[in-house]
């Protein structure tokens, strides 16, 4: 049962004997107490991130050692680690469960102060963190960024708790905060996590906190510079659109990206009906049996790959930007299942990476195209991909245009983004992390209004 939430504005009634100064003390010393809350918070988050991109680095590249001992050696360690991460998370770690994008959303919603702190729950993050470690070990195809997201909100929503912070908007500003600070730090893409907050974490949101917010970003992200340097997550790419037929990647990335966008989310998304509901309901009854399975089919899928398919996808999307690819045009197909498989594992971790290495295997498809440039190809069908996904156009373009520090590409890359994320829409129509969001809250603690 959730616990009613004492309103944030209603004023205290001063005492008759305390004197005007005290008075006019205790408001600002609230004021600062807010900001502090939202300042150190998010330079821990920041801190945080970027601990956690360096470990993360880690994991992948011990699974690669692991890898170049025997090539078949995933086919033992990936269903495995699939079903070993799959039984701790559904016996003991529910809330740990995905990516962690959904369950921030489902904190924002909820008005119970008691299941935003079981979903925000400063251990439950970590263990998102090192199971999404633990899943790139053995060779999941998972991001770090989602996880990072819900680190992010919980630390400067943990943060604000221990400095009393409790009213329903003040706690909302903290979680997006958090949250957009996470995506900063994570990518190095300050404003790709305002412009996240703002379009995927929250719809409506109170125009006082916007300062507070806006400030919690840039701390994250001054963490990363000035740790990291001034760096963009995919180096200097600076693609171009050539005119003429060159114009027709918009409609191809767009069309591709929402199609396979869209049969993504319809793949990952529960049901009850049909073989997907059948399969739903094995998946809940035997959890780590499906996830080992799953870990089988990832293998397989390696095998078949040459071992492309792990892993965040970092190197290869990195090699068909830098118009050196390591993979043929068969790499889209196998990519994509392999994210599909890893997700359905139920096992923690991120879909971001994973969703622009996807989204960057359009290029070699679509050079069939008369005129195509294939680094411009690879961005837009970056952001065309995510958008497809995530039904965030504008997150999805100013993430990959940050990415690779290609500002000429700007009105190309919306116009992608924002028609794949209808072309997706037609194919599923609900949000992907809202959907899942509203399962965390009719799940796992549901709240009265």
């Amino acid at each position: 049962m959730s616990e009613p939430i004492a309103p944030s504005s209603a004023p205290e009634q001063p005492s008759p004997s305390e004197s005007p100064r005290r008075r006019f003390k205790r408001p600002r010393w609230r004021q600062w107490r807010q900001r502090l809350a939202f300042w150190v918070g998010a330079l821990l988050a920041g801190l945080v991130a970027l601990a956690f991109a360096w470990l993360a680095d880690q994991a992948f590249i011990l699974f690669q050692r692991l890898l170049g001992m025997a090539s078949w050696l995933p086919l033992l360690i990936t269903p495995l680690g699939f079903g070993v991460l799959a039984w701790i998370t559904h016996r003991w770690f529910g809330n740990a469960r995905g990516s962690g994008i959904p369950q921030v959303i489902a904190a924002l919603e909820s008005p119970s102060r008691r299941f935003r702190a079981q979903v925000l729950a400063v251990p439950v993050a970590a263990v998102r963190m090192l199971f999404t470690l633990g899943a790139l070990v053995v060779g999941g195809s998972v991001g770090r960024e989602g996880p990072t997201v819900h680190v992010g909100a919980a630390v400067i929503y943990a943060f604000g708790r221990q400095l009393g912070l409790h009213g329903r908007n003040t706690t909302a500003g903290l979680i997006l905060a958090g949250g957009a600070a996470g995506i900063a730090a994570a990518f190095n893409t300050p404003l790709a996590g305002i412009v996240f907050a703002i379009e995927e974490l929250s719809r409506t949101f109170e125009q006082r906190f916007s300062g507070l917010v806006l400030t919690a970003v840039l701390i994250g992200g001054a963490v990363t510079l000035g740790l990291m340097g001034h760096y963009a997550y995919f180096g200097d790419i600076g693609g171009s659109l050539p005119t003429g037929w060159g114009w027709s990647e918009i409609p191809a990335c767009a069309l591709l990206g929402g199609v396979l966008g869209g049969l993504y989310v319809k793949l990952v998304l529960p049901t009850k009906s049909g073989w997907l509901g059948r399969m739903g309901q094995w998946r809940a009854r035997f959890p780590a049996r499906f996830a080992a399975v799953c870990g089988l089919l990832l293998a397989l899928l390696g095998l078949i790959s040459g071992n492309h398919v792990y892993g965040t996808g970092y190197e290869e999307t990195r090699a068909l930007l830098e118009g050196h690819p390591v993979t043929d045009s068969t790499f889209l197909l196998w990519k994509f299942l392999a994210n599909v498989v890893s997700y359905l594992a139920g096992i923690p971790g991120g879909l971001f990476s994973p969703s622009l290495s996807v989204g960057a295997a359009f290029a070699p498809l679509l050079a069939l195209l008369p005129d195509v440039n294939p680094q411009t190809c690879a961005l837009l069908g970056m952001g065309g991909y995510l958008a497809g996904v995530t039904r965030s156009p504008l997150t999805a373009s100013v993430i990959v245009l940050e990415l690779s520090h290609s500002p000429d590409l700007v009105i190309p890359m919306l116009a992608v983004s924002v028609l794949a994320s209808a072309v997706s829409g037609w194919i599923a129509p609900v949000s992907l992390y809202h959907a899942l969001a509203r399962q965390v809250l009719d799940k796992v603690a549901p709240a009265k209004a």
